[in-house]
């Protein structure tokens, strides 16, 4: 790179827009790419689906493999991610009343050798990254069907009175008082102990019917029917007491801590429920799983739900633009993640929609302009295959630009204060800006990010348009810009940013022109 000199033009105070979504021009309006947007990945490690690749790896194999995953999801356009935690009675983390997974350690119950705690690594690799992460726990399993071993201190064979056995798999039984209580003292535990962004259950509730298979739990109904005669009625009032119970356990430990599930698309089909969506002959939330997924975004017992939205926009019984219009409509002021069925694309499908390259795309399109907040995308194995060259598509077009994660209000909506003492240093790598970090806000938070925003000289500022965001600094208060080219004026901005997302206002303008030689300071 050119060696330059910096000249300040003048002081002259550029309005740094925070009204407008559309940037004017004089011929067209401009619709911008969403400022903000959530953009996440499943990350599963049942049966090492995603993470790790293998049992037998040392930790230094999957330390590595984890970071590499990282850099590629950050390179897509992600700015979370979901990594399963919790798969089948075990942990991934150190601080667990369950043993270790078998798919990390090569056998359940034994220990990393030598011995480290995966959880809190990743954890810091997410947020180095500018990622958040969010503890992924499967709610319901103790025993896979591919489990090949079950060690002695699981649930399973330590309270074989709480179990129920479906399947080939070994799960809780909601109905008993003592498993919800175990089950909400392990999720609080890690909220408590890891710095983690959020808790995440997936669809497991009650099984998915199997043929010729019962759940057996008539002796549990008979013991605490809580006044319900009817057990699909009962079935769902024990995982509303669940979630419910759940819910306030992680709020009275991190009030600010998200909390949400990602239950099957459908909740119930129209035939069944006036209320329900435009589907047809749908397997349902409500009637199969006996998960009333709708009650827990009405009553605010989740910040997000994430419908596993599963289907393409040209199936006639679920059509996905039916289930995306349907949930935004029921989507109660939480936010509303759209899941994707990223895995089924370029696979060979009774529905042949999946076999074109644009279904993804269009269907992101299509929440956008549903105006959801984002979307998490199943499962990291399947955006590392980029069948059909789908994920292309999100790297160079629909998620070229970054996105800041949509707040949460209800639980934090005051912005840090502004950055101080903006200031330009030539280096021969580029052009470094740095600031002093500004002091805690009214509510006590300190800036978690910075967002460095770029303007040509003759442009209207404006904090919308996340194509001049030059970049986001998570560590320290320095940014380099190696991309400054000599001969051209540029306009700097800097935001703090808090660990909820809410943006304070700019420090700026800092109005440099770029040179040959040497560097001029003001």
């Amino acid at each position: 790179m050119k060696k330059f000199k910096i000249v300040a033009l003048s002081f002259i105070i550029v309005t740094f827009l925070l009204e407008s979504c559309i940037a004017q021009t004089a011929e067209t309006e401009v619709i911008l790419p969403p400022k903000r947007e959530f953009r996440a990945v499943w990350i599963a490690t049942v049966d090492n689906i995603d993470w790790p690749s293998s049992k037998n790896l040392i930790p230094e194999e999957q330390q590595e493999e984890f970071s590499n995953l990282l850099d590629f999801h950050k390179r897509v356009g992600m700015n979370a991610v979901f990594v399963q935690v919790r798969a089948a009675g075990d942990a991934f983390y150190a601080k667990s009343p369950e043993p270790w997974s078998e798919w990390l350690t090569g056998k359940q119950g034994r220990r990393p050798e030598p011995m480290w705690d995966p959880l809190d690594f990743m954890i810091v690799e997410a947020h180095k990254r500018g990622l958040e992460f969010h503890a992924w726990l499967n709610l319901n399993r103790l025993v896979h069907k591919s489990s090949t071993s079950v060690s002695s201190e699981n649930i399973s064979r330590t309270h074989p009175e709480w179990i129920l056995s479906y399947d080939g798999y070994k799960l809780f039984d909601f109905g008993l008082p003592e498993v919800r209580q175990f089950i909400t003292d392990m999720t609080v535990n890690v909220a408590r102990n890891y710095d983690v962004d959020g808790i995440h259950f997936d669809d497991y509730f009650y099984p998915y019917a199997s043929p010729g298979q019962v759940i057996q739990d008539d002796a549990t109904f008979k013991k605490y029917p809580d006044g319900f005669t009817n057990k699909a009625d009962w079935r769902r009032h024990n995982v509303d007491l669940l979630v419910k119970q759940i819910h306030d356990g992680l709020a009275a430990v991190k009030p600010r801590l998200k909390f949400g599930i990602s239950p099957f698309g459908v909740w119930r089909n129209k035939d069944r429920d006036a209320e329900g969506s435009k589907t047809y002959g749908a397997l349902a939330s409500y009637d199969d799983l006996f998960a009333d997924s709708r009650k827990w975004v009405r009553e605010g017992w989740v910040d997000y739900i994430a419908p596993q939205v599963y289907f393409s926009s040209g199936f006639s019984r679920v059509p996905y633009k039916n289930l995306v219009d349907w949930w935004t409509e029921n989507a109660f002021d939480r936010h509303l993640y759209i899941g994707m069925g990223a895995y089924r694309v370029g696979y060979k499908d009774r529905d042949t929609h999946w076999s074109n390259p644009t279904e993804i795309p269009n269907q992101i399109r299509y929440f956008r302009q549903n105006e959801t907040d984002g979307a998490i995308f199943f499962s990291s194995r399947s955006l590392k295959g980029n069948s059909l060259g789908f994920v292309d598509s999100l790297r160079r077009d629909l998620f070229r630009y970054p996105a800041l994660i949509p707040t949460m209000p209800w639980k934090d909506h005051i912005p840090p204060l502004a950055p101080k003492s903006l200031k330009a240093t030539l280096l021969s790598k580029g052009l470094e800006l740095s600031w002093v970090q500004p002091d805690a806000a009214a509510d006590g938070d300190n800036a978690w990010y910075y967002i460095i925003y770029r303007f040509s000289a003759d442009e209207k500022a404006t904090a919308h348009d996340p194509r001049r965001i030059l970049g986001m600094c998570y560590e320290g208060e320095k940014f380099i810009d190696s991309s400054a080219e000599a001969g051209k004026r540029y306009v700097y901005y800097v935001t703090a940013v808090d660990r909820l997302h809410n943006e304070g206002r700019p420090i700026g303008p800092l109005r440099l022109e770029v040179f040959d030689q040497k560097l001029v300071r003001f």
